[in-house]
């Protein structure tokens, strides 16, 4: 099979050019600088050097490849513009084929919930508000394309649990948990949720949402006393005080989000197998 990939240097999309090429798929990974193109390289990809919101480049480029995965995300902010230029050159592409597309959602879309499934609602904090409509488009556009919604990614150090090893301290030198700290994050390890990528590629009938979460779901304040060890101390930072240190996004941090993946595994029998990011913290911490 031959894989046209987005991102492919990025966290998530590394993790999923690893995972094709472990299963023998030809990548293209479309790349925006070279030293990006090297790690491609060096994980067995074909790297091409070209900007992938060149709508009319990109649809010429699709239409030689078996399947495609979009991954990439702009550095500049503009990601509903972005991700349209992308969605146009797939559909001029694939539709009226039976070739499957991957696109990249996120968990924080259905807001609060404590069994938060594919069909909870839709309530997404400002900060990812532009999803809906591009999801809505590519699910109900007759090709063969899926969205996986991610939990909070985390592996290799990597991802936002840098907001819990990195937490401020107080006068006292106390860990300061985002918001109250009693909110949960769901998550999911990167490799895993490369494993779930692979499996809706190749199996998923297209017009689906996938929720990609390890059914770990630990609360804040669990991960940043994982992070800090036993011995130091822990406080809420406060929703407001955190709300004012990080702007838009934390609307999303202090999500309260517990998920299964359950739908995920009875479909594709993904079992997602590698260490907690609990596990990881604590791990880190004693290195």
């Amino acid at each position: 099979m031959k894989v046209l990939l987005t991102g492919a240097s990025g966290y998530i999309g590394s993790a999923v050019l690893r995972a094709l090429v472990a299963d023998g798929a030809e990548v293209d990974a479309v790349v925006r600088s070279e030293s990006a193109a090297q790690s491609v390289r060096a994980a067995g990809g074909s790297p091409v050097l070209h900007d992938v919101t060149d709508t009319a480049w990109l649809t010429e480029r699709l239409r030689g490849a078996d399947a495609a995965i979009h991954t990439a995300s702009p550095q500049d902010g503009s990601s509903a513009a972005f991700d349209d230029a992308v969605l146009d050159a797939v559909m001029a592409a694939f539709s009226g084929t039976a070739k499957p597309f991957v696109h990249t959602g996120g968990v924080w879309s259905f807001g609060d919930g404590t069994d938060i499934t594919e069909q909870s609602a839709v309530r997404p904090p400002a900060l990812t508000a532009w999803r809906a409509e591009r999801e809505r488009r590519i699910l109900s556009s007759g090709m063969r394309a899926s969205v996986i919604a991610p939990a909070i990614v985390y592996g290799y150090g990597r991802g936002l649990s840098a907001f819990i090893t990195d937490a401020p301290r107080d006068a006292d030198g106390a860990w300061l948990a985002l918001g109250t700290g009693e909110q949960h994050w769901t998550t999911v390890h990167v490799d895993d949720l490369a494993e779930l990528y692979l499996a809706v590629l190749k199996s998923a009938p297209g017009g689906e949402t996938y929720i990609g979460a390890s059914g770990q779901n630990p609360t804040v304040f669990e991960l940043t006393r994982a992070a800090a060890g036993h011995d130091a101390t822990v406080r809420a930072e406060g929703a407001d005080a955190t709300t004012a240190r990080l702007g838009a996004l934390a609307e999303a941090l202090l999500l309260d989000q517990q998920a299964s993946g359950e739908r995920a595994r009875r479909e594709f029998g993904w079992q997602p197998s590698r260490p907690s990011l609990l596990e990881e913290l604590g791990a880190v911490l004693t290195v």
